[in-house]
């Protein structure tokens, strides 16, 4: 009894192997999932109405150059800057004739960051405005930074850093990056702020980055979807109207939070962008073609002269030294595919090999694509840049 026991237990514990083996088996048979289509959260896609940068310009001067600022016969701007400052500080430079090297006008610009404190230290950038040199070594003085409407938001001032340098001997230079322009991490403080009562509002718009109607429905669904209720409604491509419900008034911050985390799809519509200038070409994934036959041939002449001299006999009356002309003339004719037939409803990667295969340059890829598109067989958009 105890033997038979035994058996059964071994031919369940066989059994139970093949059913696994099975399984896996036939899982291994089973084709795999498709991958999930990619979504975006709106926050990536989408800005907030009134949560934006806003952009600040100044003019200042940089000292402590050493010999490569501005010459001050050439850059006069900085001349009457310079003499103005000193004025300023209690010292009379008018009429005398100023030979400094050691200063240069430049323009200082920034982003002044969306709500913005008094007190807070934002980046900026300092370009030359004359003939400087290099910004190497020197120090921005006192710069207010005036917003769109002439009012002062911040007030620059720093060591600037610089990413490139210059060097020149007698008969050689070498110039890395852009040595005029230089950046000042925290140089400026913010002086004034821009006023901006998001927790007051009743309702906001979603700007999409790239308009498009599919895209700003999807959004407004997924934002109902999660509210619960109709709140939200496409007004146009690019923008998304959002009433607050009563529940978020005066908490807008959380129903924000919760709404830029929103994954959604984003739509585009098939477009081929081409720069004739470098040869880059960029195609959507919904660019498609009808059935079209492709050909493309290079021909090539060559044409070389290569002259010779021909002499008389030594003592023979009346020869003369001539030229004799000789030119050699070949054509050649890429020997490579010169057909190929791109069929109806195929997708970008099929319409790209099947280019590829003919062997063609980026560049004769533009004139076939324009060449299809003139042919009404390319169903997208071609932009050129």
């Amino acid at each position: 009894m105890r033997h038979c026991r035994e058996i059964s237990a071994g031919v369940l514990a066989l059994a139970g192997k093949l059913i696994l083996a099975a399984a896996i088996f036939f899982t291994g048979l089973m084709p795999l999932a498709a991958p999930a289509a990619a979504a975006s959260r709106i926050k990536d896609i989408a800005d907030i109405e009134g949560v934006r940068e806003n952009q600040l310009i100044g003019y200042g001067l940089v000292v402590g150059l050493n010999g490569t600022g501005d010459s001050l016969n050439n850059a006069v701007f900085t001349r009457q800057s310079l003499q103005a400052m000193l004025e300023r500080l209690g010292v009379n430079t008018r009429g005398s004739n100023l030979k400094t090297a050691n200063v240069a006008a430049v323009m200082v610009t920034a982003n002044l960051p969306p709500f913005a404190t008094q007190g807070t230290r934002i980046d900026v950038t300092v370009s030359a405005l004359g003939d400087a040199t290099s910004l190497e070594g020197g120090t921005l003085l006192v710069t207010p930074l005036l917003g769109a409407d002439g009012e002062v938001y911040a007030i620059g001032q720093g060591s600037v850093a610089v990413g490139g340098f210059s060097a020149a001997g007698e008969a050689a230079s070498v110039t890395k990056n852009i040595p005029t322009a230089a950046r000042i991490s925290n140089g400026a403080i913010v002086e004034r702020e821009i006023d901006f009562a998001l927790a007051s509002m009743t309702s906001i718009r979603l700007a999409l980055r790239n308009p498009d109607l599919t895209t700003a429905r999807r959004i407004a669904l997924a934002v109902n979807e999660l509210l619960g209720q109709p709140a939200a409604s496409p007004t146009d491509p690019s923008t998304v109207r959002l009433i607050l419900p009563r529940d978020f008034r005066g908490n807008i911050v959380d129903l924000l939070t919760d709404i830029e985390q929103l994954a959604v799809k984003p739509d585009q519509s098939a477009k081929v962008i081409v720069d004739e200038q470098s040869g880059i070409i960029v195609m959507g994934a919904d660019v498609r073609v009808n059935t079209v036959a492709i050909a493309q041939g290079n021909l090539t002449v060559t044409i070389s002269e290569s002259p010779e001299v021909s002499q008389p006999a030594p003592f023979s009356p009346g020869g003369a030294t001539v030229v004799v002309p000789r030119t050699d003339l070949e054509v050649v004719e890429d020997g490579g595919p010169k057909l190929a037939l791109v069929r109806e409803g195929i997708t970008l990667q099929e319409l790209v090999d099947g280019l590829n295969a003919l062997g063609i340059g980026p560049r004769d890829l533009i004139s076939i694509l324009q060449a299809i598109k003139a042919a009404g067989a390319l169903q997208a958009e071609i932009e050129v840049m």
